[in-house]
């Protein structure tokens, strides 16, 4: 059920020879984000749970599910450009629905994470879902 934007991100990871290099192209991935507006890095869209300072700001339009994010740390910018190739773009209520470790697992992140970066995707992960549910 992965978005074309987080298949081609799966199929660069496969023909990436080793984790040096998939952790670089994450890094990459996050460089391209789109800036977030500073006003928008307040308490109210601060992800807890992530070692890392981490923003996301929800976006909704025509009933599809899109977010901006941020973070102070660029390999966990990396992992919010992740999520958004996974997420942005669906109808809100499919959201929730996104077997979200295991399209992850299929990257390889879980092996290759520090446990406090898991737990910061995890905690992203907690909170897309949530905001989601809420809306829908």
């Amino acid at each position: 059920m992965a978005t074309p934007a987080f298949e081609e991100i799966a199929e660069t990871f496969d023909f990436l020879d080793d984790w040096e290099d998939r952790y670089r192209h994450v890094i990459e991935l996050g460089k391209a984000l789109p800036p977030m507006d500073e006003a928008l890095k307040v308490p109210a869209t601060k992800v807890q749970g992530c070692a890392s300072q981490v923003w996301l700001q929800p976006v909704i339009s025509d009933g599809r599910f899109d977010f901006q994010g941020d973070s102070d740390a660029m390999i966990v910018k990396g992992l919010i450009a992740v999520l958004h190739a996974l997420y942005a773009g669906l109808p809100v209520a499919e959201v929730g629905k996104v077997d979200a470790p295991a399209e992850l697992a299929r990257l390889g992140l879980n092996e290759h994470l520090s446990s406090q970066r898991s737990n910061g995707l995890r905690a992203m992960v907690e909170r897309i879902r949530k905001v989601a549910a809420e809306i829908a």
